[in-house]
């Protein structure tokens, strides 16, 4: 497959800055709403085992290492100090989904402009890296399809910031379906250390059920959930040839007819449904940003709420 133009690439670059120009302007309304609060939670971590000495909390004692050294043994935690921050970020074919018309707004002559779901999630990754290196903690990121496309390892910065907002937007890939799960289960294996893993998708896959139990055990797993209107609910526009992104796969559908309408209505809902009760058995936080309007606005609500709610508890 042929590279990108250079053409291609300056406008890459350009869409890449006005992420990065939005995303500014966002946090300042995200740190407001209690990013710091709000991942704050886990307080300790285990360092290592030591022999006891005097003045050690005899609560801290390690049982299993003391009767197998035939000496007592102590736990040692040391205070996180800093948070990572990974984006597992969904860039199948499906992300570049994107129907909605211009609506008024703050936009180029007063039109607020559509984006797709895929530059949604950028503005999304960006905000929660820009919000991370405002407060000195490491944001890191693993882009997806059906396979691991790229993993960019947690650091520090305003700069790496910029990495991350560009390989959300301007990255080639080379999968052409989706697979969460395997996602999930690499983060698991690469990121060690108590982190916030966003999980951000549009989830038309099947929901990993068994993988976000097992990640929200170590981590703090908030999935970010990205729709565009229209891919829930069908114009009346008469016949229509519909093609599958991922699989290549045609239909024609019949736009005017109410019964087509109610089955992908619920068939929406169903999908909905399913990622919210996996969410819910796994512990995991949900949060939905739509294609049109604010992405600040969202995220904000979702982060006053969990800090009322007192963190993850």
């Amino acid at each position: 497959m042929a590279g990108p133009s250079d053409d291609d690439k300056r406008e890459m670059l350009r869409q890449v800055r006005r992420i990065q120009v939005r995303t500014d302007r966002m946090v300042t309304d995200v740190m407001a709403g209690g990013y710091t609060s709000v991942f704050r939670g886990a307080g300790i971590e285990f360092d290592e085992v030591r022999e006891f000495t005097e003045g050690d909390d005899l609560r801290s004692i390690d049982w299993n290492v003391t009767a197998r050294t035939g000496r007592p043994h102590v736990k040692k935690f040391m205070e996180e100090r800093e948070l990572s921050v990974l984006l597992l970020l969904d860039v199948s074919p499906s992300s570049d989904f994107g129907t909605q018309p211009a609506t008024p707004g703050k936009g180029i002559g007063g039109l607020e402009r559509a984006r797709s779901v895929r530059e949604t999630a950028a503005l999304v990754c960006g905000c929660f890296a820009l919000a991370a290196a405002r407060n000195n903690d490491k944001a890191g990121m693993i882009t997806f399809t059906d396979r691991i496309e790229r993993y960019v390892p947690c650091k520090k910065g305003r700069r790496h910031v910029l990495r991350i907002i560009r390989e959300a937007w301007a990255q080639e890939r080379k999968g052409t379906g989706t697979d969460i799960a395997q996602a999930i289960d690499h983060a698991g294996r690469i990121q060690r250390r108590r982190a916030v893993v966003f999980v951000v998708s549009d989830f038309l896959a099947p929901v990993p059920d068994r993988q976000l139990r097992l990640i929200a055990r170590r981590h703090d797993v908030i999935a970010v959930r990205i729709r565009d209107p229209h891919s829930e609910e069908l114009p009346k526009a008469g016949l229509l040839h519909l093609r599958d992104p991922e699989t290549g796969a045609t239909v024609v559908v019949d736009t005017q007819s109410a019964r087509v309408r109610r089955a992908l209505a619920e068939r929406v809902r169903q999908d909905r449904q399913a990622l919210d009760e996996s969410c819910r058995r796994a512990g995991v936080d949900l949060l939905d940003v739509p294609t049109r309007g604010s992405v600040a606005d969202p995220i904000v609500r979702f982060f006053r709420m969990r800090e009322r709610r007192g963190g993850r508890g």
